[in-house]
């Protein structure tokens, strides 16, 4: 069973687009999707440094159309990539280029949701001192102990001992004075606290776009981050998209619902790295495929065929 990852924001560093722009077609898709957008994707996924890709109102945009543009390359085409994809998971941000691998959403309209989402969530962020810090190792319970004593959400529980806290920066200050018992902390890059309460102007503003959009339903398997289920209607995932801006994002919970579906392969697009490095320790025997650059196009086309094989030899009842 093959899944498709899409990862979320923190993921992108300085200039990982600039391999796919040698592929053809790649750079005429991001002019296009650019002026939907109203940024230059291209730009910031090349000569951009770190600062300027850490904006939200940035980095979103940026995440879904590299994804975007890496599925095109490898399924040929994003309107048939549905049918090679056993299941497909974003983390976060990475939920709205998952809705377009899946059919759910057409690319121009992932675009422009994620762009009122990013800039939704800069301003929302930019209201109070916010931030995240990555919680790793310690006891789960312990954690999410600690969390609650100072205030903060767990606003990413990813699994794998990793839990992400979010809140104010008086809050987080707290908590790196008093850390939950054999767990280490680090402080994310990221503008705010998202997945929290504090983003809820930025879910109400996405909730208004999100009216004059007509979603498909999901033509293979698409998870959700809220509990990790299995969205049968495009309708109700728009509402959870929309939804999971002020909720946390339960990595842990998509991460089960692979592993009890036979998970057996999966494919993190870029910028690759963080899910198929997850992925690890949560779903054990799994080969992980971090595409980060054309170069592991070969292997990863290679998945799909072999993925593509054995479910048609299901489908006809060979052994």
């Amino acid at each position: 069973m093959l899944v498709i990852a899409a990862p979320g924001q923190g993921a992108q560093v300085p200039g990982f687009l600039a391999p796919w722009l040698e592929l053809p077609g790649t750079a005429e898709l991001l002019e296009r999707w650019s002026e939907a957008v109203g940024l230059d994707l291209k730009r910031y996924g090349t000569t951009a440094d770190a600062e300027e890709i850490r904006d939200t109102a940035v980095a979103q945009p940026l995440l879904v159309g590299a994804g975007f543009a890496a599925a095109a390359a490898l399924f040929g085409d994003l309107d048939s990539a549905p049918d090679s994809i056993d299941a497909v998971a974003g983390h976060s941000v990475g939920e709205l280029t998952a809705a377009g691998l899946a059919g759910v959403l057409r690319p121009e309209d992932a675009l422009a949701l994620v762009a009122e989402r990013g800039r939704g969530m800069a301003e929302a962020a930019a209201r109070t001192e916010t931030g995240m810090t990555a919680v790793l190792g310690g006891d789960r319970d312990e954690v999410l102990a600690a969390l609650e004593s100072h205030g903060l959400t767990p606003a990413n529980d990813n699994g794998s001992g990793q839990i992400v806290a979010a809140g104010t920066t008086e809050q987080l200050a707290a908590l790196a004075e008093d850390p939950p018992p054999r767990a280490r902390l680090r402080s994310l890059s990221v503008a705010g606290a998202f997945h929290t309460h504090h983003m809820a102007p930025a879910a109400e503003r996405v909730e208004r776009l999100a009216k004059s959009v007509e979603p498909a339903d999901p033509r293979t398997r698409l998870l959700s981050n809220r509990d990790g289920a299995v969205v049968a209607t495009g309708g109700e995932y728009l509402d959870r998209l929309v939804q999971q801006i002020s909720a946390p994002v339960r990595w842990d919970s998509c991460t089960e619902t692979l592993a009890g579906l036979g998970a057996t392969a999966l494919i993190e697009l870029p910028p690759a790295g963080t899910l198929t490095g997850l992925a690890k320790r949560g779903l054990p025997g799994v080969e992980r495929l971090a595409v980060k650059t054309p170069d592991d196009l070969e292997r990863a086309r290679e998945l799909v065929r072999e993925h593509s094989q054995s479910t048609a030899t299901r489908q006809e009842g060979r052994p």
